[in-house]
């Protein structure tokens, strides 16, 4: 994983500003260096690295921590805020691991395919409140080995992808059509966004279940009324949850009805509704949710549930709540609820997730926080995006990392012999330390310095004259992960 670079190489790579930072005596670089007012510091809701000026992430303040956190690394996928979009891997001192820029993402995760664990994502643009785009797939050397695309013709939706032991998907994507919207106000044949369900195989691409919403939920089951434009399409269901059920059936949640639908794998037909106008469920005290996000089913049987409880409000604040289903009663009783001491109201998105350990962690959708408690109700962790940035859906997640990219390097010449060497690798999870090595010819070459990793950049200070400098990165063991070679005159 050597490399080393001429200087005509590395000016043709990074080009000539970039170059001054490494190369100070290079033709044009005092003048520039001496005509350049420092700049103001920036703002700390945005990340930015010397080695890596092309990546500008939003920014991470933990308000809450504690040693009672499961292990694990923070999945987000910035958006609407300061910074760059795009899915980000930040661990529990709100350090970034992973950046990738310049991609609306959703749905940013680590699920297995093929045996292997990988990273999953939706990318692509909003139409309506929906997603069209399609599901990337990065193995852990954060290469694409899959684009996925939804089945017969649609678009892949932004609220759902999960990959099932069979290695095939689940996801969802809306329709527009026309139906009669006047049991609500609307017109007769008003136009209408319907919800698709699919599980489509993701190697052959073939369509294995498809379930329509407009065949089986009417329009009177929606909370939400018509537009006032004739010409704007009622989402009058917006499915954000599909995942199957311990009998091979189906969940699905959608926020317009505010209902968590079973739904028969083989004929479509909804075995029961949970919530919503046309609840088949006696709701207990606490249970009623509105406008939900990410039903799940759960190893005991429970059912966790996002309840934004707005838009329009009907909570004080959203939360995360465990909800017991008596299947013999049909009555469903509140468990516990899990809620944020700011009393956050999250007008869209959101998730909860049940860790191996008991603990659970909570996305705040709409509100820029991420937060774990324990099983009981205990703020563990607290996350918050400077800057205002969204993430659909947050997790914490086991990963380890491998780039196949080289680490990126900036040297900066300060008086006398003194260097500042910067040293970032975009989403290596292994690094411990970053040893500095100098020397007049670049095959003998002595440590010059060292650093622990601080981040994902990290400065370390030496005092060299050699014209070669060289990092590596060293695992905690004190194996060699990688090194990064570049020229530097004497």
């Amino acid at each position: 994983m050597s490399r080393e670079f001429t200087r005509q190489e590395f000016l043709g790579a990074v080009g000539a500003g970039a170059a001054c930072l490494a190369f100070l005596n290079l033709p044009g670089c005092q003048e520039e260096q001496q005509g350049h007012s420092t700049s103001p510091a920036v703002p700390n809701e945005v990340r930015t690295f010397r080695s890596r000026p092309d990546l500008s992430p939003p920014g991470v303040e933990i308000t809450e921590q504690t040693h009672d956190t499961a292990p694990g690394y923070i999945f987000v996928a910035a958006k609407k805020g300061a910074g760059q979009d795009g899915p980000m891997i930040v661990d529990n001192l709100g350090r970034v691991i992973w950046f990738s820029k310049d991609s609306y993402a959703t749905d940013f995760k680590v699920q297995r395919y093929l045996g292997e664990p990988v990273l999953t994502w939706w990318e692509g643009g909003i139409v309506a409140g929906h997603g069209v785009g399609e599901y990337v797939i990065f193995d852990s050397s954060y290469r694409e080995i899959e684009r996925v695309q939804a089945g017969n013709g649609y678009r892949g939706d932004l609220h759902e992808f999960s990959i099932t032991p069979r290695d095939t998907a689940l996801l969802t994507a809306y329709t527009k059509t026309r139906t009669d919207l006047s049991p609500i106000g609307g017109l007769k044949d008003g136009p209408v966004w319907g919800g698709i369900a699919q599980e489509i195989d993701i190697e052959s691409g073939e369509v294995l279940f498809e379930w329509r919403s407009l065949e089986h939920v009417g329009v009177e089951e929606s909370y939400r009324e018509p537009p006032q434009d004739p010409s704007t399409a009622l989402d009058y269901f917006h499915i954000n949850t599909i995942e199957i059920d311990f009998d091979g059936n189906f969940l699905i949640s959608a926020k317009g009805t505010s209902a968590v639908y079973k739904v028969d794998r083989e004929s479509g037909e909804i075995l029961w509704r949970l919530g919503g106008k046309e609840s088949d469920f006696e709701m207990g005290e606490g249970t009623r949710f509105f406008s939900q996000h990410d039903a799940r089913r759960q190893r005991d049987g429970t059912i966790t549930i996002f309840d934004n409880g707005a838009s329009p409000q009907v909570h004080e604040q959203s939360r995360g709540i465990v909800v017991e289903l008596d299947m013999e009663g049909m009555s469903a009783t509140l468990v516990r609820e899990f809620i944020h001491p700011r009393k956050l109201l999250s007008t869209s998105q959101g998730n909860l997730q049940v860790l191996p350990n008991g603990n659970v962690f909570v996305g705040w959708g709409s509100e820029p926080y991420s937060s774990e408690y324990s099983n009981d109700g205990k703020l563990l962790f607290d996350a918050r995006f400077m800057g205002e940035a969204q993430s659909y859906r947050a997790f914490r997640l086991p990963w380890s990392g491998y780039p196949s990219e080289d680490p990126a390097l900036a040297v900066e010449q300060g008086p006398d012999d003194e260097v500042t060497v910067y040293v970032s690798w975009n989403g290596a999870t292994e690094v411990a330390t970053w040893q500095v090595l100098a020397g007049s010819d670049p095959d003998q070459l002595e440590p010059a310095g060292s650093a622990p990793w601080r981040g994902f950049e990290t400065t370390i200070a030496v005092s060299t004259a050699e014209p070669y400098v060289a990092v590596q990165a060293k695992s905690a063991s004190g194996r060699v992960l990688g090194t990064f070679r570049a020229v530097r005159p004497g």
